[in-house]
């Protein structure tokens, strides 16, 4: 399957298991792990990060994200398990 198969161009958002998910979601969520994971990120941007994954994580487990793919960084995979 192709991602125009799953969101085409012109659609930004779908319905997956009851929650809508817009198209960026699995990305936006790479990118606040990698600052939440960098020792050298500032407080405010760790906040931030934390802040944008936790609004996140209905969309991903609706995706199943986590039933595929396992969080590497132990710290983060416990403190995403917690919420």
């Amino acid at each position: 399957m192709r991602a125009d198969q799953v969101l085409p161009d012109h659609i930004n958002q779908a319905d997956f298991n009851g929650t809508t998910v817009r198209k960026g979601t699995v990305a936006a969520f790479l990118a606040n792990a990698r600052i939440w994971t960098d020792a050298g990120a500032s407080e405010a941007a760790r906040a931030q990060a934390e802040a944008d994954i936790v609004e996140a994580l209905p969309a991903l487990r609706a995706l199943a994200v986590f039933d595929v793919f396992e969080i590497r960084d132990v710290s983060l995979r416990k403190w995403v398990d917690a919420r």
